[in-house]
């Protein structure tokens, strides 16, 4: 199945934009299986970086992982001061707790201006940016996550231990 929403300038970027490959992650921040994803991803950009257009995008399940939009908020409205990577990694590194204090504490910890986070937070089109990503991966055949793209391709591979680092090296010159 293809990536039916392109990567656009919504999206926060990680590598350079002209990178050969493009990979997309749809995830969600509570959900255990992209806690595992995202130290895998992590070791994947260090390796091949240079060459890889890593996106996230959030597809919170809130059924089952009821603090999962409320991570993607924040981690939304920290990208509204330029720090959408830094806390997309705290909150990923402290995945068991994601209830709002806590939040707020990572917020200081990143050195965001916090009654700006705190309103940000609130705002109707970060939440409309969150369900745009869900929907646009549910019309991308995501049913599960954290499911990716690659080159707007849906992987069907492992992404388990080194897996996608390989695949990604034996199907482009890295």
């Amino acid at each position: 199945m293809a990536l039916r929403t392109p990567v656009n300038e919504t999206d926060y970027l990680f590598g350079p934009s002209n990178a050969p490959i493009e990979l997309v992650e749809y995830g969600d921040y509570q959900c255990p299986y992209c806690g595992r994803a995202y130290p895998i991803v992590k070791d994947l950009l260090q390796q091949v970086g240079h060459q890889v257009k890593f996106v996230f995008r959030n597809f919170p399940l809130t059924k089952i992982h009821p603090q999962a939009r409320m991570a993607a908020l924040a981690a939304e409205a920290a990208g509204l001061q330029n720090k959408y990577w830094e806390m997309h990694d705290v909150i990923y590194e402290n995945q068991k707790r994601l209830h709002h204090t806590a939040l707020l504490e990572y917020a200081v910890g990143i050195g965001l201006q916090m009654e700006r986070f705190s309103a940000d937070m609130e705002r109707e089109d970060l939440a409309q940016k969150i369900d745009s990503h869900f929907y646009s991966g549910m019309r991308s055949g995501v049913s599960a996550t954290p499911t990716f793209f690659i080159n707007g391709e849906k992987y069907t591979g492992s992404w388990e231990n080194d897996d996608l680092l390989q695949y990604l090296k034996s199907s482009f010159p890295l």
